[in-house]
């Protein structure tokens, strides 16, 4: 499953369904994206508290949600690294007089226009230096390539059941 926003219910369905069957549960299956996601992990904790954090995701003007899940899941994935708590610290947008950025605040801006399939950057800024990691997605095949991937590693590892992500696929972890 490569979609995102499951209700608590879903979500509990989902992990009855993994006592019988392997499943493949992923936020993008996007074999860039995941690797962006391994990427983001160790830049943090090479990168350490000096640097602040922002995401920054664009997606065409039909998309309904925001963030993206892709989106949600890197800033997920600083807020575990740095032991921060992803609804408390992570600010989405900034409008008016908002103050100084605090130490422990995640930055996260959804972008939304044109055809875009799906950009996704990860932004470390300290004095005197920026790092950005980015992925770009310029077509939809590339979720579908990552799928057949997840397919093609449950059946080569002779998985009968359990919830797996990309990671695992991607032997990331």
């Amino acid at each position: 499953m490569g979609t995102t926003g499951h209700s608590d219910k879903q979500l509990e369905m989902i992990q009855e369904a993994s006592k019988s069957i392997p499943i493949v549960h992923a936020p993008n299956y996007s074999v860039g994206v995941n690797t962006l996601f391994w990427l983001t992990r160790r830049a943090t904790e090479i990168l350490g508290d000096d640097f602040d954090l922002e995401v920054v995701e664009m997606h065409h003007r039909h998309k309904k949600d925001s963030p993206s899940g892709t989106a949600r899941r890197l800033a997920e994935i600083l807020a575990e690294v740095r032991d921060l708590s992803y609804d408390e610290d992570c600010k989405h947008g900034r409008f008016g007089d908002v103050g100084a950025r605090t130490k422990t605040e995640i930055g996260v801006h959804a972008l939304r226009g044109g055809d875009v399939v799906g950009d996704h950057t990860v932004v470390y800024a300290a004095d005197g230096e920026r790092v950005e990691l980015t992925h770009k997605a310029s077509s939809r095949e590339t979720f579908s390539k990552g799928a057949v991937r997840a397919a093609k590693w449950i059946e080569s590892e002779g998985l009968k059941n359990g919830i797996f992500d990309m990671q695992d696929v991607l032997g990331l972890k």
